[in-house]
Formats: structure tokens, C-alpha cells, sequence
């Protein structure tokens, strides 16, 4: 057979119909060459090399390479290790975890301390001119602060690194899933990451910096974990070990973690986010190290507070580490309570629900105005910023003024510091509730809702207004060009919802009004999340109130339940609308009505195992592929038989190395000998060899290179008639990036396709048989 011949991957059983099903595809397909462009990538081309909205640039990305390579090499290296070198092997992970937790651990509470003075000094600047009767020059120096704190932020997203817009969550989760989308994770991407969130949250916006911190803590993980720099010479030999995806993936998996713990200061709920919620592959062992990390990270944070209750730190307090103890609420409920949960529960899941479906649309729409370029990503930032920052002063102006209660343990009203009870404009001994909830950090605020033993602080008016204003100003921040988390803004909206219901029925219920705020808050988590278990272990570790435990289950549990009836999640939804080609747990029920066979993308292309250096040449040049067969015939094996599959990245590396051979032999052992397995490891930061790097010159053309030694002798295989639902949770749960497709039956060729990710996507199956009716789940 000619080497680079197209095999027929086409079923020999296939019925009439399916071949009108085919037909009809084709026809559809060539329609569809010409790119749509449409905000977010709704509708795309699925080709070898899917497409994606990386920040607001457009961008091919590939898959990642979990699987363990084991060619000759790699057999031999594993057989030549010695103890030493195992032993030095786990000490690195372990130190590289302990590495990951100091890191972000330090960054996290720099952020934190960045936020608390940058804030404190604008809104102590507010609350002098207030006390002064300044009142447009306190408006000016509110609005302009946040103008220039929103426009420095942008600036350093649009013009350094567009990927570090947004919360970050979904990029590092399509990353732990196996697609790897450029810049994700790159250094300046940590760098804006910090700084932009700091200037973001520091800006006023309704958004929080729980997101950013675990794409961060996945930035510094990345970092870590490759291999030390050439470029740079900061490598060490030892390091070589994790020049993988596989290693790289279980060191991102506990950054992302030890993000949540820097973030809420909840380490068990980091390890349990990172389970539920990011990773999509998970064992034992990656347990203990994530545990460990997020332990670290407690342990850093904790010793910060403790130097910073001395004063040490400016105007830091304990934002933001530990952010709403309500444990002194007395948490005793009966029948009332909970059918108040029940219904906070349900309407927290239909608009958690509708938060989800508004943030969709309002992606869709500043992704119209993000493509336009850099400045128009800034204008639209400093637009929303003077937006919210109206927003925040103006309904507070309007705000009646209220008498400071009798017997009052703290100050009021509080004057040139954080806490309940702002004075804004009112005369002594008054104090405004709603500039308490706006002219606060989003943290200050949350605590104030969260307070236990003020049930009379704030009005249902004022609750109200709060509610709404934060609702609205959560959806339309997000999508702008800062670093943005979802977590704040969802908890004070629903912090304020379930403040709001507490005040309703305070009469008739024995929970206090802040543990409804936290039964709020938990209703807006479920619905808008679609976490259960890390959302409740996370609010119990902010909150240090074990008691409320039965009640934030049921309340997630319901909310949850109710919004999954309308829509996904809103990092699931945000993962499709990017286009990411994300692997789900699931199979859809429309895949068992097909199989493995159906949907392999032609033409195939395989190699013999020692050919020609032309054919592997053209065949690189002519396509985007990055595994091809190997297929041994006679002389060298009896039949023509599946050697196994050998990549795109090794070939390029054997082809630098010239170990070519005039005569169609085996030259393994010269390979081997010229060769080790970490030659052919993976470069970090896509920085690995490209075609153009080679210098082939016109006579080794006709030479011929053994692919025996570097050919991944153990490929997975699935016979082409196993049901594609099959296929598709086998092929998740492996972390593969290929799959071989092998005949039933003898005779024919030893391989009939490979599957990729891309083969399993719902526009890549439907736009073959668009007969198939997805379900309402692969609609949502």
C-alpha cells in the first residue's frame, strides 16, 4: 500500500439511509466552509484544529497528551532508573506542592492587602469630603478613583494579556479536561492576573477576586512545572521529570485548589472545588498533595493575620481571610424555617437560573465591542465603571438617614474605617444603611448582611434596592476586560435576597436575619454554580457555623435542582460559548444510536515503521495531525499489523537528529543509543520544535528513518462497532487525546480511523447525521 494512501473508513454495513445521512452532511458541510463569525463562537467550523475564544482573540488550540507514552524508549529509561532517582522523583512533587501553597498563599494575601489599602484610601478620601459638606468633590474623587483603577486594570488586559479577562475558572477547567488553549496559563497572564484583579476589585466593580485567585494559583502551578527555562538557564536536571502533560496537569490541579483556600481561606473546600468542580480526572494520591497545598496555604495566610492585627499592615484588616463569622446567631430552626428554606431555595435556583441565561447575552454582546480592539475594551470598562460608581453614590444619596441604635457595642456611625453604620451625609448619631451596603469593600458589605443581631440595621426598601442593583450591576460587569470572579457578586445578591426574606418573616421564624443572608447567598451559589458539596464546605469554613450545615444542604440541593430544569451552570455555559471542546462526563443518549465508526474524521494517513523522510515531511506540511498510525508489512512483520501510534512532536525531534538510513532498514539500536526518552520530552509553554526548525537537505529526502523506537507501542483501541456513547465516557475518563479504531473483522486494513476530542463534540456528530435530535440536556 502506498505510504499516505487514504484507507476507506467507511463501515461495509452501512444502510441506504445512512448514506442519504451522509450525503445531506456533505452537502451541509460544504455550505458551512465559509467562517460565520459570531459573538462568542456560537456556531464553528470542527476541524483537526478546533478554534476558540482565548480573551477576545480567536485562537486554534490543541489537545493536551495525558496518556503515557510507552515506546522503547520510555521502557528503557524506566528500566535504567535507580531508587535514588524514584526517591528524588516523589520529593519533587511534594516539593513542588509545598512550592504551589507558599506561592499562592503569598499572593493571595498581598492581593487582599493591595485591595483593603487601595480601597480604604479612596473611601477614606470619600468620607472626609463627605463629613465637609464636599459633596461634588467627594462624587468627583469616588467616580475618578474608580476610573482610573478600572482604566489601569484594562489597560493591562487589553494590551498585555487578553486571556486574563474574566474569572479564569473555565480556561483552567477546559485545561484540566485536556485542551490545551494558548496563553492560558503563561507568565504574563499571572502577571496581569494579580495586578488586574487588584486594580479591579480595588475599582469598586460588583465583582470579586475568588476566580482570578484560582487561575492564578493554576498560573503559578504552570509555572513551576515546567521544566526550568533554556532561554533563561534556570533549568536543573531533576526537573526533567515533569517535562509532561500528565505531571504539569496534577500540579495545576492542586493550584487551582490552593487558589480557593488563598481566596475564602478554606482548604478543605479548595480540595473539594478542584474535585467537583475543575478537575476531570482524579486519583488517591493527587488527593493527599492538593490536601497538602491547601494546608500549606491556611498555614501562610493564618501567620499574615496574625502580623497584621498589630497594625502592621496599613489599613489591612481581616478581609477577605476570613470574611463572615456568624457563629455568635442562635441557629436553632423548626417547621417555619424550614419551609422558608424550601422557598428561599426555590427562588434562589430560578434566578440563579436567569443570572445565567442574562450573562450569556450580555457575553454575546461585549464580545461584538471586544473585537473591535484594545481601546474600545477600554472605553467600555471606564463606561461601566462610572456606571457603578453613580450607581453606588447616587442610590445612597437618595437613602433616608436613621438613628444609631441604643446600646451599641461598636461605634455609630462609623467614621474613617471599615464596618456597619456609614455616616455618608446624615447628621450625628444617624447613620445611612445604604450607603453602609454601597460605599463598603465587597467584602465589608457582605459581612454587614451577614451580621447577626441587626435585624433593624437595614430597611426592606433599602434591601431591595441593593438587591437589585447588584443583580443587574453583576451581569453586565462580567465580560469586561478585567480579571473578574462570579463568587462576590452572586454571594451579595443573594446575601441581600435572603437578608430581604429574613426581614419579611422575622416574625414567624426563629433563624436570625444574617443566617438568612447566608441561606440566601448559599440559594444564589446553587443556582448560578451548580456546586453542592464545595459550595457548602466553603461557606461553613467562611462563616465558622457548623450548626447551619443541614440547612445549606437542602438549600443548595433545592436550588440546584430547580435551576438545572432551565440551563447549565454558568462555567459550563461560558466553556461552550468560549469553544472549548470539552469532554462532559456524559454521553449524550443520541451517541448510542451510533458508532466508534461513524464518526471518524478522513482522510487517515499512517506511516510505515521505518519510511521515508519525504513521505513524513509532506505528510506533516499537509496536515494539522498530531498522532499518525504505524503500520508494519512484510518484510518486517507476516501481515500488515498495527505497531501503534507515534506523534507529531517526537517525529519532529528524530527528523532534527538526522539519524537516517540509506537502505529501508532497522536502525533502533543506533536511535536508542542516540537517543534518551527525555529528548523527546514536552517543551513548556508550547516552545517545543516546528517544521520550519528542520533542515532537510534534498538527498536525505529519499533516506529513511526507523519509527519503531519512538511509536507508542500500547495505543488504546476500540473495535469500530462499539457504540459511541461508550466510546465517548471511555475516552474521558483515560484522558486520551487518541483513539484508535481497529475492524472487526479480518482482511481489511489493520486500522480504520482515529478519534479525537473533536470527533466526540455535538456539532461535529449532529452536522454528519443532522437526522439525530440532540436531547434538551445537549440543547441547554
Amino acid at each position: 500500500m502506498d505510504r499516505g494512501a487514504l484507507l476507506d473508513i467507511e463501515s461495509e454495513g452501512l444502510l441506504t439511509d445512512r448514506r442519504e445521512l451522509d450525503r445531506i452532511s456533505s452537502d451541509r458541510s460544504e455550505k458551512d466552509n465559509t467562517m460565520i463569525k459570531e459573538p462568542l463562537l456560537r456556531r464553528r467550523i470542527n476541524t483537526t484544529s478546533q478554534i476558540a475564544l482565548v480573551g477576545a482573540n480567536v485562537c486554534p488550540i490543541e489537545s493536551l497528551d495525558y496518556e503515557i507514552i510507552e515506546n522503547d524508549l520510555f521502557k528503557q529509561d524506566w528500566r535504567s532508573r535507580k531508587k535514588s532517582q524514584i526517591f528524588q522523583y516523589i520529593f519533587l512533587k511534594w516539593t513542588f506542592a509545598l512550592l504551589i501553597g507558599l506561592c499562592t498563599g503569598l499572593v493571595g494575601f498581598f492581593n487582599n492587602l493591595a485591595v483593603e489599602n487601595i480601597s480604604g484610601f479612596k473611601l477614606l478620601l470619600t468620607s472626609d469630603l463627605l463629613l465637609d459638606k464636599k459633596y461634588v468633590k467627594a462624587f468627583l474623587s469616588f467616580a475618578g478613583c474608580n476610573v482610573v483603577l478600572a482604566a489601569v486594570a484594562a489597560a493591562l488586559c487589553a494590551y498585555i494579556a487578553p486571556a486574563a479577562a474574566g474569572s479564569g475558572i473555565p480556561e483552567v477547567k477546559a485545561y484540566l479536561n485536556g485542551v490545551d488553549a494558548y496563553s492560558i496559563l503563561a507568565p504574563s497572564t499571572l502577571f496581569v492576573k494579580i495586578f488586574g484583579s487588584i486594580f479591579g476589585v480595588s475599582a469598586g466593580f460588583v465583582l470579586g477576586k475568588e476566580g482570578p485567585m484560582v487561575h492564578t494559583g493554576a498560573c503559578i502551578a504552570s509555572l513551576l512545572g515546567q521544566g526550568g527555562s533554556h532561554k533563561y538557564h534556570l533549568t536543573w536536571r531533576g526537573l526533567r521529570y515533569f517535562k509532561n502533560d500528565r505531571d504539569r496537569r496534577d500540579l495545576i490541579t492542586c493550584g487551582a485548589a490552593a487558589g480557593v483556600a488563598a481566596a475564602f481561606r478554606a482548604p478543605v473546600g479548595g480540595v473539594l472545588f478542584a474535585l467537583e468542580e475543575v478537575a476531570s480526572w482524579w486519583r488517591s494520591a493527587l488527593l493527599w498533595r492538593t490536601f497538602f497545598t491547601t494546608a500549606v496555604v491556611a498555614v501562610v495566610l493564618r501567620g499574615f493575620v496574625e502580623f497584621c492585627r498589630s497594625g502592621n499592615c496599613g489599613l489591612f484588616g481581616q478581609g477577605g481571610l476570613i470574611m463572615f463569622d456568624v457563629s455568635s446567631a442562635d441557629a436553632t430552626y423548626g417547621t417555619a424555617d424550614l419551609l422558608a428554606v424550601i422557598f428561599l431555595g426555590t427562588i434562589g435556583g430560578i434566578l440563579g437560573s436567569l443570572y445565567n441565561y442574562l450573562v450569556d447575552k450580555v457575553l454575546r454582546t461585549y464580545s461584538i465591542i471586544n473585537e473591535k480592539g484594545a481601546p474600545f475594551k477600554v472605553i467600555l470598562v471606564i463606561a461601566i465603571s462610572l456606571l457603578t460608581s453613580c450607581c453606588s453614590f447616587g442610590l445612597s444619596w437618595f437613602a433616608k438617614c436613621t438613628p444609631c441604635p441604643a446600646n451599641m457595642q461598636e461605634p455609630c456611625p462609623t467614621v474613617g474605617r471599615s464596618g456597619n453604620y456609614k455616616i455618608f451625609k446624615c447628621p450625628p448619631d444617624h447613620y445611612n444603611d445604604l450607603a453602609t451596603l454601597f460605599l463598603n469593600t465587597n467584602d465589608d458589605a457582605i459581612r454587614n448582611l451577614f451580621s447577626s443581631g441587626t435585624e433593624k440595621e437595614f430597611y426592606l426598601s433599602t434591601l431591595f434596592i441593593f438587591f437589585v442593583a447588584v443583580y443587574c450591576l453583576g451581569i453586565i460587569t462580567y465580560g469586561i476586560a478585567v480579571p473578574s470572579g462570579l463568587f462576590i457578586p452572586v454571594i451579595l445578591a443573594g446575601a441581600s435576597y435572603g437578608r430581604l426574606v429574613g426581614t419579611l418573616i422575622g416574625s414567624i421564624s426563629s433563624l436570625d436575619a444574617g443566617l438568612f443572608a447566608l441561606l440566601g447567598a448559599a440559594s444564589f451559589l446553587g443556582g448560578t454554580m451548580r456546586m453542592t458539596v464545595s459550595i457548602c464546605v466553603i461557606l461553613l469554613e467562611l462563616t465558622n457555623d457548623l450548626l447551619m450545615l443541614p440547612l445549606v444542604m437542602l438549600v443548595l440541593l433545592i436550588s440546584k435542582s430547580v435551576a438545572d430544569c432551565f440551563n447549565k451552570g454558568v462555567y459550563d455555559q461560558i466553556v461552550k460559548m468560549k469553544g472549548f471542546p470539552f469532554m462532559e462526563a456524559h454521553a449524550e443518549p443520541y451517541m448510542r444510536q451510533l458508532v466508534a465508526s461513524d464518526v471518524v474524521s478522513g482522510p487517515l494517513i499512517t506511516f510505515s515503521g521505518v519510511e521515508k523522510v519525504e513521505n513524513i515531511l509532506h505528510a506533516l506540511k499537509m496536515t494539522g495531525h498530531n498522532g499518525f498510525p504505524v503500520i508494519d508489512e512484510p518484510p518486517f512483520s507476516d501481515a500488515p499489523e498495527l505497531v501503534g501510534i507515534v506523534l507529531k512532536s517526537h517525529l519532529l525531534v528524530l527528523l532534527k537528529g538526522k539519524v537516517f538510513s540509506r537502505e529501508r532498514v532497522l536502525t533502533g539500536d543506533e536511535i536508542s543509543q542516540r537517543f534518551g526518552a527525555f529528548d523527546f520530552a514536552k517543551a513548556g509553554s508550547g516552545k517545543g520544535l516546528k517544521l520550519e526548525d528542520l533542515d532537510i537537505q534534498e538527498e536525505e529526502m529519499e533516506m529513511y528513518v526507523d519509527l519503531h523506537p519512538i511509536t507508542n507501542a500500547s495505543p488504546y483501541t476500540v473495535v469500530e462497532t462499539m457504540s459511541l456513547a461508550k466510546a465517548a465516557v471511555l475516552f474521558r475518563e483515560l484522558g486520551l487525546r487518541h483513539m484508535c479504531v481497529v475492524p472487526k473483522t479480518p482482511g481489511r486494513p489493520p486500522i480504520v480511523g482515529i478519534l479525537t476530542r473533536h470527533d466526540f463534540m455535538p456539532e461535529h456528530v449532529l452536522g454528519l447525521y443532522p437526522l439525530l435530535k440532540p436531547t434538551s440536556r445537549g440543547r441547554k
